[in-house]
Protein backbone atom coordinates (compact mmCIF):
# COMPACT_ATOMS: atom_id res chain seq x y z
CA UNK A 1 0.00 0.00 0.00
CA UNK A 2 0.98 3.80 -0.88
CA UNK A 3 0.33 6.21 1.52
CA UNK A 4 -0.41 9.72 0.48
CA UNK A 5 -0.31 13.35 2.99
CA UNK A 6 -2.68 16.33 1.56
CA UNK A 7 -1.02 19.01 3.40
CA UNK A 8 -2.42 21.62 0.91
CA UNK A 9 -5.07 24.23 1.52
CA UNK A 10 -4.71 27.52 2.46
CA UNK A 11 -5.29 27.45 5.82
CA UNK A 12 -7.08 30.62 6.05
CA UNK A 13 -9.09 29.97 9.40
CA UNK A 14 -5.53 30.42 10.97
CA UNK A 15 -4.22 33.23 9.28
CA UNK A 16 -2.52 35.55 10.29
CA UNK A 17 -0.30 32.68 11.58
CA UNK A 18 -0.53 30.72 8.45
CA UNK A 19 0.38 33.21 6.34
CA UNK A 20 3.43 32.50 5.40
CA UNK A 21 3.59 28.95 6.13
CA UNK A 22 1.59 25.86 5.81
CA UNK A 23 -0.65 24.98 8.82
CA UNK A 24 0.67 21.40 8.73
CA UNK A 25 4.31 23.07 9.41
CA UNK A 26 2.59 24.66 12.69
CA UNK A 27 3.57 23.40 16.12
CA UNK A 28 1.36 20.72 17.82
CA UNK A 29 2.63 20.63 21.38
CA UNK A 30 6.79 19.64 20.59
CA UNK A 31 6.52 18.99 17.05
CA UNK A 32 5.38 20.09 14.13
CA UNK A 33 2.07 18.94 12.89
CA UNK A 34 2.65 17.00 9.48
CA UNK A 35 4.93 14.33 12.06
CA UNK A 36 1.13 13.02 13.21
CA UNK A 37 -0.31 12.05 9.84
CA UNK A 38 3.14 10.35 9.06
CA UNK A 39 3.33 8.47 11.87
CA UNK A 40 -0.38 7.07 11.15
CA UNK A 41 1.05 5.76 7.87
CA UNK A 42 3.78 4.27 9.34
CA UNK A 43 1.68 2.71 12.12
CA UNK A 44 -0.23 1.00 8.91
CA UNK A 45 3.28 -0.42 7.68
CA UNK A 46 3.46 2.04 4.67
CA UNK A 47 7.15 3.32 3.82
CA UNK A 48 6.17 4.71 0.26
CA UNK A 49 4.28 8.28 1.16
CA UNK A 50 3.77 11.22 -1.43
CA UNK A 51 3.53 14.39 0.34
CA UNK A 52 1.15 17.05 -1.73
CA UNK A 53 1.49 20.57 -0.51
CA UNK A 54 1.30 24.13 -2.36
CA UNK A 55 4.57 24.57 -4.60
CA UNK A 56 5.78 27.73 -1.87
CA UNK A 57 5.51 25.28 0.36
CA UNK A 58 7.10 21.97 -0.74
CA UNK A 59 10.88 23.18 -0.04
CA UNK A 60 9.60 23.52 3.41
CA UNK A 61 8.81 20.19 4.11
CA UNK A 62 11.76 19.00 2.00
CA UNK A 63 13.83 20.53 4.41
CA UNK A 64 12.23 19.20 7.57
CA UNK A 65 11.64 15.83 6.14
CA UNK A 66 14.08 15.11 3.34
CA UNK A 67 13.54 11.93 1.30
CA UNK A 68 12.60 10.23 4.68
CA UNK A 69 15.41 7.76 4.61
CA UNK A 70 16.48 8.26 8.07
CA UNK A 71 12.97 7.09 9.27
CA UNK A 72 13.34 4.36 6.68
CA UNK A 73 10.71 5.47 4.20
CA UNK A 74 10.81 6.81 1.08
CA UNK A 75 9.16 10.28 1.23
CA UNK A 76 8.38 12.14 -2.72
CA UNK A 77 6.77 15.02 -2.75
CA UNK A 78 4.08 16.81 -5.31
CA UNK A 79 2.62 20.32 -6.00
CA UNK A 80 -0.81 20.93 -5.49
CA UNK A 81 -1.42 24.07 -7.83
CA UNK A 82 -4.42 24.81 -6.52
CA UNK A 83 -6.45 23.37 -3.76
CA UNK A 84 -9.28 21.67 -5.73
CA UNK A 85 -10.49 19.19 -3.31
CA UNK A 86 -9.54 16.25 -1.64
CA UNK A 87 -10.25 13.76 -4.43
CA UNK A 88 -8.01 15.93 -6.14
CA UNK A 89 -4.97 13.69 -4.57
CA UNK A 90 -5.61 10.74 -6.41
CA UNK A 91 -5.20 12.59 -9.63
CA UNK A 92 -1.90 14.10 -8.42
CA UNK A 93 -0.62 11.09 -7.05
CA UNK A 94 -1.89 8.44 -9.65
CA UNK A 95 1.70 7.79 -10.81
CA UNK A 96 2.87 7.24 -7.06
CA UNK A 97 0.01 4.49 -6.35
CA UNK A 98 0.32 2.64 -9.36
CA UNK A 99 -1.34 -0.77 -9.75
CA UNK A 100 -2.22 -1.01 -6.17
CA UNK A 101 -4.07 0.45 -3.16
CA UNK A 102 -3.64 3.80 -1.24
CA UNK A 103 -4.21 5.28 2.14
CA UNK A 104 -5.08 8.78 2.33
CA UNK A 105 -4.43 10.57 5.42
CA UNK A 106 -5.19 14.31 6.06
CA UNK A 107 -1.97 16.61 7.29
CA UNK A 108 -4.73 17.89 9.70
CA UNK A 109 -5.98 14.92 11.45
CA UNK A 110 -4.32 13.51 14.62
CA UNK A 111 -5.02 10.16 15.64
CA UNK A 112 -4.08 8.28 18.86
CA UNK A 113 -5.11 5.02 20.83
CA UNK A 114 -4.37 2.04 22.21
CA UNK A 115 -3.34 -0.54 19.73
CA UNK A 116 -3.61 1.36 16.55
CA UNK A 117 -1.11 0.45 14.81
CA UNK A 118 -3.08 -3.02 15.11
CA UNK A 119 -5.90 -1.76 13.80
CA UNK A 120 -4.09 0.19 11.07
CA UNK A 121 -2.30 -2.90 9.64
CA UNK A 122 -5.25 -5.19 9.95
CA UNK A 123 -7.43 -2.97 7.76
CA UNK A 124 -4.69 -2.28 5.32
CA UNK A 125 -3.82 -5.71 5.00
CA UNK A 126 -6.53 -6.59 2.06
CA UNK A 127 -8.48 -3.60 0.67
CA UNK A 128 -12.00 -4.60 -1.30
CA UNK A 129 -13.60 -1.48 -2.01
CA UNK A 130 -12.73 1.55 0.86
CA UNK A 131 -12.44 1.55 4.08
CA UNK A 132 -13.07 4.60 6.01
CA UNK A 133 -13.13 5.29 9.73
CA UNK A 134 -15.70 6.65 11.91
CA UNK A 135 -15.60 8.02 15.12
CA UNK A 136 -18.23 9.48 17.51
CA UNK A 137 -18.86 12.96 18.12
CA UNK A 138 -21.48 15.01 19.75
CA UNK A 139 -22.23 17.11 16.78
CA UNK A 140 -22.39 14.59 14.14
CA UNK A 141 -24.14 17.43 11.71
CA UNK A 142 -20.67 19.28 11.39
CA UNK A 143 -18.94 16.19 9.63
CA UNK A 144 -19.76 13.39 6.89
CA UNK A 145 -21.96 10.65 8.63
CA UNK A 146 -21.56 7.28 7.94
CA UNK A 147 -24.28 4.70 8.98
CA UNK A 148 -23.57 0.81 9.32
CA UNK A 149 -25.12 -2.65 9.47
CA UNK A 150 -24.82 -5.15 11.37
CA UNK A 151 -22.02 -6.31 10.17
CA UNK A 152 -20.27 -3.11 9.91
CA UNK A 153 -21.17 -2.59 6.02
CA UNK A 154 -21.52 1.06 5.33
CA UNK A 155 -25.23 1.41 3.82
CA UNK A 156 -25.23 5.28 4.12
CA UNK A 157 -23.11 8.79 3.83
CA UNK A 158 -24.82 12.23 4.63
CA UNK A 159 -22.60 14.87 4.52
CA UNK A 160 -23.74 17.65 7.49
CA UNK A 161 -26.65 16.47 7.59
CA UNK A 162 -29.67 18.27 9.30
CA UNK A 163 -31.17 15.03 11.15
CA UNK A 164 -28.19 12.65 11.49
CA UNK A 165 -28.62 9.03 11.05
CA UNK A 166 -25.65 8.04 13.55
CA UNK A 167 -23.06 9.94 15.57
CA UNK A 168 -19.89 8.26 13.48
CA UNK A 169 -18.29 11.33 11.54
CA UNK A 170 -15.89 9.67 9.34
CA UNK A 171 -12.62 11.10 9.75
CA UNK A 172 -9.31 12.20 7.62
CA UNK A 173 -8.36 9.02 7.06
CA UNK A 174 -9.52 6.29 4.30
CA UNK A 175 -7.94 3.49 2.52
CA UNK A 176 -8.90 2.46 -1.23
CA UNK A 177 -8.44 -0.37 -3.71
CA UNK A 178 -6.59 0.73 -7.27
CA UNK A 179 -10.11 1.44 -8.71
CA UNK A 180 -9.95 5.24 -6.05
CA UNK A 181 -7.75 6.57 -9.40
CA UNK A 182 -10.41 6.05 -11.78
CA UNK A 183 -13.22 7.23 -9.81
CA UNK A 184 -10.87 10.21 -9.06
CA UNK A 185 -10.73 10.73 -12.67
CA UNK A 186 -14.58 10.60 -13.60
CA UNK A 187 -15.64 12.68 -10.94
CA UNK A 188 -16.99 16.32 -11.14
CA UNK A 189 -16.67 19.37 -9.58
CA UNK A 190 -19.14 20.07 -7.02
CA UNK A 191 -21.10 23.53 -6.69
CA UNK A 192 -18.32 24.74 -4.56
CA UNK A 193 -15.85 23.66 -7.75
CA UNK A 194 -13.99 20.43 -5.75
CA UNK A 195 -13.60 17.40 -6.05
CA UNK A 196 -15.10 15.98 -3.23
CA UNK A 197 -13.81 12.60 -1.09
CA UNK A 198 -17.78 12.15 -0.41
CA UNK A 199 -18.27 11.56 -3.92
CA UNK A 200 -15.62 8.92 -3.99
CA UNK A 201 -16.99 7.57 -0.86
CA UNK A 202 -20.07 7.49 -2.06
CA UNK A 203 -19.55 5.58 -5.33
CA UNK A 204 -17.68 2.69 -3.58
CA UNK A 205 -21.42 2.64 -1.63
CA UNK A 206 -22.72 2.32 -4.35
CA UNK A 207 -21.10 -0.61 -5.52
CA UNK A 208 -21.75 -2.36 -1.89
CA UNK A 209 -17.58 -1.82 -1.48
CA UNK A 210 -17.33 0.58 1.26
CA UNK A 211 -16.68 -0.23 4.80
CA UNK A 212 -16.52 2.27 8.46
CA UNK A 213 -14.25 1.40 11.08
CA UNK A 214 -15.49 2.39 14.54
CA UNK A 215 -12.65 4.35 16.14
CA UNK A 216 -14.98 4.06 19.69
CA UNK A 217 -13.58 4.73 23.05
CA UNK A 218 -9.98 4.43 24.12
CA UNK A 219 -8.86 6.39 21.09
CA UNK A 220 -9.09 10.36 20.08
CA UNK A 221 -9.31 12.15 16.70
CA UNK A 222 -8.56 15.69 16.89
CA UNK A 223 -8.44 18.12 13.59
CA UNK A 224 -6.54 21.26 14.02
CA UNK A 225 -8.47 23.84 11.58
CA UNK A 226 -8.90 26.32 14.16
CA UNK A 227 -6.69 28.34 17.07
CA UNK A 228 -9.30 26.66 19.20
CA UNK A 229 -8.33 23.12 17.82
CA UNK A 230 -4.80 23.85 17.39
CA UNK A 231 -4.41 24.59 20.95
CA UNK A 232 -6.14 21.98 22.14
CA UNK A 233 -4.68 19.34 20.28
CA UNK A 234 -1.16 20.77 21.48
CA UNK A 235 -2.76 20.44 25.24
CA UNK A 236 -4.21 16.64 24.71
CA UNK A 237 -0.55 16.34 23.30
CA UNK A 238 1.15 17.99 26.29
CA UNK A 239 -0.79 16.25 28.86
CA UNK A 240 -0.43 13.04 27.88
CA UNK A 241 3.31 12.82 27.19
CA UNK A 242 4.22 14.87 30.66
CA UNK A 243 1.89 12.11 32.70
CA UNK A 244 2.91 9.16 30.63
CA UNK A 245 6.20 9.84 30.23
CA UNK A 246 5.92 8.82 26.16
CA UNK A 247 5.99 11.00 22.94
CA UNK A 248 3.18 10.62 20.37
CA UNK A 249 4.13 10.82 17.13
CA UNK A 250 7.44 10.72 17.37
CA UNK A 251 8.73 9.61 13.91
CA UNK A 252 12.42 8.19 15.51
CA UNK A 253 10.22 5.89 17.73
CA UNK A 254 7.51 4.66 15.39
CA UNK A 255 10.30 3.61 12.88
CA UNK A 256 12.22 1.79 15.44
CA UNK A 257 9.30 0.18 17.02
CA UNK A 258 8.39 -0.79 13.01
CA UNK A 259 12.18 -2.28 12.49
CA UNK A 260 11.87 0.31 9.60
CA UNK A 261 15.19 1.68 11.55
CA UNK A 262 17.68 0.34 14.20
CA UNK A 263 18.19 1.66 17.57
CA UNK A 264 22.20 2.38 16.73
CA UNK A 265 20.55 4.03 13.86
CA UNK A 266 17.77 5.79 15.85
CA UNK A 267 20.24 7.07 18.62
CA UNK A 268 22.30 8.62 15.80
CA UNK A 269 18.90 10.86 15.17
CA UNK A 270 18.30 11.26 18.32
CA UNK A 271 21.80 12.62 18.86
CA UNK A 272 21.72 14.78 16.15
CA UNK A 273 18.64 16.56 18.42
CA UNK A 274 20.34 16.33 21.86
CA UNK A 275 19.72 19.97 22.79
CA UNK A 276 16.18 19.76 23.09
CA UNK A 277 13.94 16.97 25.09
CA UNK A 278 12.73 15.76 22.00
CA UNK A 279 16.53 14.10 20.71
CA UNK A 280 16.97 13.40 24.15
CA UNK A 281 13.75 10.92 24.59
CA UNK A 282 15.13 9.28 21.27
CA UNK A 283 18.30 8.92 22.77
CA UNK A 284 16.89 7.40 25.86
CA UNK A 285 14.33 5.39 23.63
CA UNK A 286 17.10 3.78 21.40
CA UNK A 287 19.63 2.84 24.39
CA UNK A 288 16.83 1.22 26.43
CA UNK A 289 15.34 -0.68 23.24
CA UNK A 290 15.01 -4.58 23.48
CA UNK A 291 13.64 -5.85 19.66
Amino acid sequence: MKGIVLAGGRGTRLHPITAVVSKQLLPVSDKPMIYYPISVLMLAGIRDILLISSPDQVPNYVRLLGDGARFGLNISYAPQESPDGIAQAFLIGASHIGGGPAALILGDNIFHGHSFSEVLEENAREVRGCVLFGYPVSDPGRYGVGTTDESGRLISIEEKPENPRSNRAITGLYFYDNDVIDIAKNLKPSERGELEITDVNLAYLRQGRARLVDLGRGFAWLDTGTPETLLQAGQYVQTLEQRQGVRIACLEEVALRMNFIDAEQCYRLGAEQSQSGYGQYVMSIASSYTP
